[in-house]
């Protein structure tokens, strides 16, 4: 698959806080002793399961994720509290498997000049309404981050914690070349995503990434209890 058009937006939050929303087989993860959640709208294309072709009215769809940062077995990786997409047969089908909050919804992605604007209106049958809205403009060339730092932290993650219907805490191996990142202005009209989940972020600015994208490999999800690895992010 490919993630295109990727907006960033990186929020601290009080761990406590996040500390109901995530299982207790897996640690949330910090940097420099601080938890952060994060607001990711992309563009989906040309995602297939292998032996099985591309349908473009199934392949090709939008999404926003709303994540923090977890980590199990020394492995961190990310954990999903919230995702939006435009396609309904993606939603039912998570949802059939996993124990994932997947929600339809009304999305749009604009390019006006050199500005994209994303809209986001939750319509999932019996979901809490959710908005969101941005515009959002990249500037100066690409850049990468450096291992280490709380860019590369942020953005360099290499597996997806979930849980399958029965409780059960799964890892997914992803791969993808290292993000290219520009700096970007970002105008958010609308967020309450967050308002949902109950969380609270500080009025300040956020941290900030645009991508144009990346290639994405991602395996099937494995139990933890069949897993037993160690990897620095």
């Amino acid at each position: 698959m490919k993630w295109l058009d990727s907006l960033f937006i990186h929020w601290p939050v009080d761990i406590e806080s996040l500390r109901p929303h995530i299982p207790p087989a897996l640690e949330i993860d910090t940097f420099d002793g601080q938890a952060w959640i994060s607001v990711l709208p992309f563009r989906m294309a040309g995602s297939w399961l292998r032996y099985t072709p591309a349908l473009p009215w199934l392949s090709n769809f939008l999404e926003l994720n709303v994540r923090t940062y977890v980590k199990a077995g020394g492995k961190g990786g990310v954990w999903v509290l919230g995702v939006e997409v435009s396609n309904p047969v993606v939603v039912r089908g998570t949802r059939f498997f996993f124990d994932m909050p997947f929600y339809h919804a009304r999305m749009s992605l604009k390019a006006m000049n050199k500005s994209l604007h994303y809209s986001s209106q939750r319509v999932h049958h019996h979901g809490l309404p959710a908005e969101f809205s941005a515009t959002y403009r990249p500037s100066d060339s690409i850049t990468y981050t450096e291992k280490g730092s709380l860019d590369h932290w942020l953005t360099e993650r290499y597996c997806a914690y979930a849980t399958d219907r029965k409780g059960r805490v799964l890892r997914s191996e992803i791969h993808h070349a290292k993000w290219p990142l520009q700096p970007v202005e970002v105008e958010i009209q609308t967020n309450t995503l967050l308002d949902v989940l109950g969380l609270r972020v500080p009025a300040t600015a956020p941290r900030c990434h645009y991508s144009p994208g990346v290639e994405v490999v991602a395996w099937a999800p494995k139990s933890l209890k069949n897993e037993n690895t160690e990897c620095d992010i």
